[in-house]
């Protein structure tokens, strides 16, 4: 019988796959913190998830928020000292458009979300991660078409080059063993700002979905 974590931080969890992965491992009792911007979808998240019986503690916030963050992590050390789970699925995609019209604002905070805020928390999560002994980190990565999206698809690299370099570390070093996991193409909003008009019925819903991807790393 697989054995599930007794907590796991869910980052991006108020919508699409990471609300999938949060309601997938609190129905296994895994108690799920949430974090997300968005109030309304964590509020929503949690009455799903206590519908089926599991725990939740939401964490309205904004990943890009360093001060936030340390709070959260904190909290998580003195709270419970270690984290056997940590998924991010938090990203940010900016409207399409031609790489030489593309704005300069929408690419900064595709830069912030996708890269700078991942830096920053990969340094407060990993001790907690370490304090466990045996957690798993899990990231994603996606594919996506490459007309219209060179501010996604830059920061996109950035993050997984990152992951990529903590992966191969954590074969040499201390550090918790790394995921980078591919989903199947699931009708999430992400997907329809890259596919709009696609035929949605085709796609894998992302319950099953979120259930294959734990399978990975046996969950």
């Amino acid at each position: 019988m697989t054995e599930y974590p007794t907590l796991a931080l869910v980052t991006g969890a108020s919508r699409g796959l990471g609300a999938a992965i949060a309601e997938h491992l609190a129905a296994k009792g895994t108690h799920v913190v949430a974090v997300a911007r968005t109030q309304g979808g964590l509020e929503e998240l949690d009455d799903r998830i206590q519908a089926k019986g599991g725990k939740a503690t939401l964490a309205p916030m904004d990943i890009c928020d360093a001060g936030a963050m340390q709070h959260l992590c904190k909290g998580l050390h003195d709270r419970w000292g270690a984290l056997p789970l940590w998924v991010h699925t938090a990203i940010h995609a900016p409207p399409l458009s031609p790489t030489d019209m593309a704005d300069e604002k929408d690419f900064a905070k595709s830069l912030n979300t996708n890269v700078t805020a991942l830096q920053r928390l990969i340094p407060y999560v990993a001790p907690l991660l370490q304090a466990d002994g045996a957690a798993q980190a899990v990231f994603f990565d996606d594919d996506r078409p490459s007309k219209f999206a060179g501010a996604y698809l830059a920061t996109k690299a950035a993050q997984k080059a990152m992951v990529r370099s903590w992966q191969a570390e954590a074969t040499t070093t201390r550090a918790s063993k790394v995921h980078l996991l591919t989903p199947q193409p699931m009708p999430t909003a992400v997907r329809a700002r890259f596919h709009p008009g696609e035929d949605r019925t085709k796609l894998s819903e992302t319950r099953p979905e979120a259930a294959r991807l734990m399978g990975l790393i046996g969950l």
